[in-house]
This record gives C-alpha cells, sequence and structure tokens, in this order.
C-alpha cells in the first residue's frame, strides 16, 4: 500500500526517487491510482508555483536537445535547480516511445541539481503528455526554480505547451524559407522570443539575415501583449553563445508581465482552462465507456462512413442513447 504523507514528504525534501515515483503515479493509466494521485497533488500544492516555466519548440533538427543542455548548464552555474519535461513522439502503431533525452543531454543528466523525464505523449493533443501539468506541479514542490517543457515541434503541440507555461521559446534555423513558413504556421503568434540557433561559421550572415526577416514580420502581427515585443535573437547552442543573452531576455519578460500584473493573470487562466480541459477528457471517457453507446456506435459511425446519415444526426443519435440511461 502506498503511503501517500511519506511520499508527500519525499517530494518536498527534493529526494529524487520520490520525485519520480510520485510522477509515475500520476501518470498512471490505473484508475485505481487516481484517488492516491489527487491526494498527492493536493497534499503539495502549497508548495508550487514558484518556478518560471518555460516551453521550448522548433523543427526536428534545429538542436532543441542541444540549447537546453547548453542553458540548463548556464543555469546551475547561477546556483537554478532545473528540471527538463522532454515530450518524446510515441509510436502510433506500437504505443512505445523513444524517451532517449537523457542520451541527448548527457552532460546536464550526471549534474545533482538537474531533473530529466522523458515522457511518452501517447494520444493526446499535439504530443503533450497528458500529464505534464501535473508533473510540473511534482517539479516545483521539490524545489526546482526553472521548469522546462520541450515538445515535439509538430502539429498543434506549440500551442499546447504555450498554454500551459509562462515564457514561449520558439527555435528557428537560418534555412531559405523557414522564416516563412513560421509565419505560415502561426506559432510565431505564441511566440514570446523567436531564437535562430546554430548561428555559427559561414551560418553566421544567413542567421543574421533570418533574424531581421523574423524582426520585420514580428512588426506585422499583432503582439500577444502590449507591454512586450517579441524579439528576435542568435545563439549557437553548441559553441555555448547567446546562452546569457536569452536567459536575461527570460528574466525581463518575466519582470515586465508582473509589473503589469500579467503574470499572474496568464496562469489563473490556465489554471481554468486546465479545470475544463479536464472535466471534457472525463466526460469523453464516461460517454465511450457507456455500455448502450458502445452498442450503438459501431452502427452509426458506418451510417456516417457510408454516407447514409449525416454526422450531425448521428452525434445526436449517440448522444440521445447517453442522455436516456
Amino acid at each position: 500500500m502506498l503511503n501517500i504523507q511519506k511520499l508527500s514528504e519525499g517530494v518536498l525534501s527534493g529526494n529524487v526517487r520520490s520525485l519520480a515515483k510520485a510522477i509515475t503515479l500520476i501518470e498512471s493509466q490505473n484508475p485505481d491510482h487516481s484517488k492516491s494521485a489527487g491526494e498527492l497533488l493536493d497534499n503539495l500544492l502549497p508548495d508550487t508555483g514558484n518556478s518560471i516555466r518555460i516551453g521550448i519548440s522548433g523543427v526536428p533538427g534545429v538542436g532543441k536537445s542541444t540549447f537546453i543542455e547548453a542553458l540548463g548548464m548556464n543555469l546551475l552555474q547561477h546556483e537554478h535547480k532545473i528540471a527538463i519535461l522532454a515530450v518524446d513522439p510515441s509510436s502510433q502503431l506500437s504505443g512505445g516511445s523513444i524517451l532517449g533525452d537523457k542520451t541527448r543531454m548527457e552532460e546536464l543528466a550526471r549534474e545533482k541539481n538537474a531533473f530529466i523525464r522523458p515522457s511518452p505523449a501517447g494520444k493526446t493533443l499535439g504530443g503533450v503528455a497528458q500529464k505534464t501539468r501535473e508533473t510540473m506541479l511534482l517539479c516545483e514542490a521539490a524545489g526546482y526554480d526553472v521548469i522546462i517543457v520541450e515538445t515535439v515541434g509538430v502539429g498543434q503541440s506549440e500551442i499546447a505547451v504555450a498554454s500551459m507555461v509562462d515564457f514561449f521559446l520558439l527555435l528557428q534555423l537560418a534555412n531559405a524559407g523557414d522564416e516563412l513558413q513560421g509565419i505560415k504556421k502561426g506559432v510565431m503568434e505564441i511566440a514570446d522570443t523567436i531564437l535562430i540557433n546554430k548561428a555559427e561559421g559561414e551560418n553566421r550572415p544567413r542567421a543574421e539575415l533570418a533574424r531581421q526577416q523574423y524582426e520585420n514580420a514580428l512588426h506585422l502581427l499583432k503582439p500577444k501583449s502590449k507591454n512586450w515585443q517579441v524579439p528576435a535573437l542568435l545563439c549557437s547552442a553548441l559553441h555555448n553563445q547567446g546562452i546569457d543573452e536569452i536567459w536575461q531576455k527570460v528574466l525581463d519578460f518575466v519582470t515586465t508581465m508582473k509589473q503589469h500584473n500579467e503574470f499572474e493573470e496568464k496562469r489563473k487562466l490556465q489554471a481554468t482552462d486546465w479545470m475544463w480541459a479536464i472535466v471534457m477528457d472525463d466526460l469523453k471517457s464516461l460517454f465511450l465507456s457507456d455500455t448502450n453507446v458502445a452498442a450503438t456506435i459501431n452502427q452509426v459511425q458506418a451510417g456516417v462512413s457510408q454516407g447514409t446519415t449525416t454526422p450531425s444526426a448521428a452525434a445526436r443519435r449517440l448522444l440521445d442513447v447517453f442522455r436516456r440511461h
């Protein structure tokens, strides 16, 4: 029998094994574990919220892991405790996950004040692990004051991560056309800073040109906040150049948002959105697990796919079946 009080005390003391065990508990798909997970989070909630939460995204190959390791090592030198929640793409066939972040951040993984937790993305929106928000709270309770959430950088994952962090950093490359792609995808609209990585050697002039193009484009977009003009910066994570500057931008952003009362307001909105996301997920589970719905769903779905009934009529029929019971 799991002792939740003892586990809570272990997390609060900064014990890494207790933290890992706590995260495993809240990630569990076993319905019997949900009550214990809820109790654990209730115990730890008063000791959460004291970190800077950073989301980092970018296309595959942009150097996210190299950048996170460089940033992490820099923060450790300034006596921060950092937690990295890296969400890997899960295989749609096997349900497995690569979970290779510890091997991609070897230097950081050896540091006692750095905690790296790879999590399988599963079937949740945009590849963001369903329990990432709860994991952030556990890490905060364990004393980590900088939480980094790395996304898979595809589809809607950026939007999902931006909805749970304080500061969203978009990593880009200086390759021709990438600037316009960034604008098309609309990801720039949710970024708080754009950072062009691999700005070294012969690539430096291209990176500077890309930075100018991003800067011009950013002036055309409606800003997320009237108090913050999104900057475009350069760095070389491989050569540890520009890392101090980007961290200073994070601190400037947090200070500005707090001065204008936007920081706490954003967190309050995120907490409310989180509540409704859980409600909608649970309602969907209740609906799909209903025996009467399960008995009807194949027939109704077949009608929609064969064109003998409209999707709206099919949806109403399933909802009527659910309501009657």
